[in-house]
């Protein structure tokens, strides 16, 4: 069963700082934690530009991908026909991204609010009459050779079930 909210996005002036932007007495800068936080904060611009082509470009090629109360998918393809699915279903924009990252640039988090419309009954899932949602979300990730390797979805599903009347 496919759940709203997958992996969704805000543009980079919504971002807040991460506390890793160098200038004096920074030991480094943390050139690895930038370069991680340029590619979520692209990830998430391509996610609310509706541009899944950029997206998963973002993505290592057997990207794990953990939906919200649902299974691991695994690989770009699985990823792409669940992002087909998604826009059948919903449409999505993501607002307040916050990005936090490790020292290292390998692990970091995201959260956001996603506002959303429920546009096609998804399986198992109430009808769709274009119920508007709003929904505070995040995602767990994990960066390795400068793209997304994991993505682990969290939202609070019985809430979105309330919002849409289910």
């Amino acid at each position: 069963m496919h759940h709203p909210t997958h992996a969704a996005a805000a543009s980079p002036a919504a971002h807040a700082p991460s506390g890793t932007e160098g200038g004096p007495g920074d030991p480094g800068a943390l050139p690895e934690a930038h370069a991680s936080e340029r590619l979520i904060l692209a990830y998430y611009d391509a996610f609310n530009r509706g541009d899944w082509a950029a997206m998963l470009d973002c993505l290592a090629e057997d990207v794990a991908h953990d939906i919200n109360q649902g299974g691991r998918q695994v690989g770009k393809q699985a990823f792409a026909a669940f992002l087909k699915h998604m826009e059948r279903c919903y449409r999505e924009k993501l607002v307040d991204l916050v990005v936090m990252l490790d020292a290292t640039g390998t692990r970091a988090a995201a959260e956001f609010v996603v506002e959303g419309e429920y546009l096609a009954t998804d399986e198992g899932l109430p009808p769709a009459q274009g119920q508007r949602y709003v929904l505070p979300a995040g995602a767990f990730l994990t960066i390795r050779d400068g793209r997304i390797g994991r993505l682990s979805m969290a939202y609070n599903l019985a809430d979105w079930m309330r919002q849409v009347g289910g």
